[in-house]
């Protein structure tokens, strides 16, 4: 067993309950585990980390994301919103991008996907999608901790007007899906030191049946494992349930008994009290009083202009707060960075969602969402899950509080070095065994194939242009 000393001018250290700033300290690993955190250290080490002038933290915890499809946004969904869908692109665009995207195409999202996670803080990932056995292959040569989930439902969503949104439902409500979700957490759970664990997760509130989403309450209950939900994403979500029930989509899920401790809910942007929905109820109540927590992905919806009302209010009530990236980029800093200043616009106020606040978001609470008190933190006990950041960069410099340096103004190029139970696995933007260039023109080439598919997947049998019509046109001879 090799005991590490690392040697930094600034620790987030957790003392007392919260993170606290240590200045010219030292943290002490052993076996990927956190041994001593403090200002000196007098016993034996075999090797030292000189992170002098440098920032360490613990890494962040993005605790929703869709790692086969999320790079292939890009170019495509920014600057686009149907009126008719409430600037929602779930209906149209979602539809006509997953039934292009090729299978060659979803596994070099996840290859790439890995690097853009680790140059970027993430350390434990919630990754939903449906190629979870190669989601695993990736987690465990990269070294990222990772909870996947195979996505479930009981029926989908689609329209074949672009007025309204139909739904077709599976004659076996969804049993197939579920079944292979239990036997994907069985084939995983454990895998790489414990990096790898599954969890359940039905898709969405309005394609799972009741009975789907007892049953996955239920075995999630069981299995110990964490429950996921997309659940008050957007105004047609939401007026679909209020027909269907007469409530909420959140007042249901609590009649329902799917509520607790064990669910992280993205995205809950539309509960029944905010502008977009003007539903008169306590939905942000009632997850504060269930113990559900939220995975808030700021950029998927702010690129529409939808913002949650408001973040701060949320935590203000009690309600667990966790950071996540959904889309592209697939970027903790910057989600952590929208997530601050989405919210100061929304409340009118600057002294509200914090730098602090966002960061507690990004590690103890995503730590508490997913029932670990050993991430999150930098603390004698906890998994050596570290990111090291340069003090002396152009966009950390001047450095006198480091969180609200990297929350407000830093940039991958600041994060030096990522550790993962007690390992490099990413230095200067490298990530051993994966090649960037190659990553780079996978993805492309799976774009590629995915925009010239749309036309048939579409139900107006629009191309790419037309969907999304490009930013300039082209220059003519």
């Amino acid at each position: 067993m090799t005991r590490t000393l690392i040697r930094a001018s600034h620790i987030i250290a957790y003392q007392d309950g919260g993170h606290r700033h240590l200045r010219d300290g030292v943290i002490v690993i052993e076996s990927g585990v956190i041994v001593f955190v403090g200002h000196s250290y007098d016993g034996e080490v075999d090797q030292t980390m000189d992170a002098g002038g440098k920032v360490v933290t613990p890494g962040f915890i993005n605790t929703h994301a869709h790692l086969s499809e999320s790079p292939l946004d890009k170019s495509f969904v920014e600057d686009r919103g149907p009126r008719q869908f409430y600037l929602s692109g779930l209906f149209e665009f979602l539809t006509a991008r997953d039934g292009a995207i090729t299978d060659n195409a979803r596994r070099a999202c996840i290859a790439y996907s890995m690097l853009e996670l680790l140059r970027t803080g993430t350390t434990t990932v919630m990754e939903i999608g449906w190629h979870g056995d190669v989601v695993a292959e990736h987690a465990e040569r990269c070294g990222l901790r990772a909870y996947i989930g195979q996505g479930y439902k009981s029926g989908q969503w689609l329209t074949k007007d672009g007025r309204s949104v139909q739904y077709e439902w599976f004659e076996d409500d969804g049993a197939a899906g579920f079944n292979e979700a239990v036997s994907l957490i069985e084939r995983i759970e454990g895998r790489a030191n414990g990096r790898i664990k599954g969890y359940l997760t039905p898709m969405q509130v309005d394609t799972c049946s009741e009975a789907l989403l007892r049953r996955s309450a239920d075995a999630a209950r069981d299995m110990k494992v964490p429950l996921a939900l997309h659940v008050s994403q957007s105004v047609p979500e939401f007026i679909e349930m209020t027909r269907r029930h007469g409530c909420t989509p959140i007042e249901w899920l609590q009649k329902i008994g799917f509520l607790s401790e064990r669910c992280v809910l993205g995205h809950c942007i539309i509960p029944g009290e905010s502008s977009w929905a003007n539903y008169h109820a306590d939905d942000i109540g009632i997850l504060a009083d269930t113990g559900a927590n939220v995975a808030h992905a700021v950029w998927v919806f702010a690129r529409r202009g939808i913002a949650m009302e408001s973040f701060s209010r949320y935590l203000k009530r009690g309600v667990n707060m966790t950071i996540a990236t959904d889309t592209c980029p697939q970027s903790m800093i910057e989600a952590m960075r929208w997530t601050s200043v989405v919210s100061k616009i929304a409340d009118r106020q600057t002294q509200i969602a914090t730098a602090a606040d966002v960061f507690n978001a990004a590690t103890l609470n995503g730590a508490r969402a997913l029932g670990r008190d050993d991430l999150g933190r930098i603390a004698a006990g906890a998994k050596a899950d570290l990111l090291i950041w340069r003090g002396d960069g152009l966009f950390m410099t001047p450095l006198r509080d480091p969180i609200r340096n990297i929350v407000f103004s830093a940039t991958a190029e600041d994060l030096e070095i990522s550790i993962i139970d007690g390992r490099i696995v990413m230095e200067n933007g490298i990530v051993p065994g994966y090649d960037s260039e190659k990553l780079s023109r996978d993805v492309q080439a799976g774009a590629e194939a995915m925009w010239s598919g749309m036309q048939s997947r579409d139900w107006a049998r629009r191309d790419i242009e037309q969907l999304s019509p490009s930013s300039f046109p082209p220059f003519r001879i």
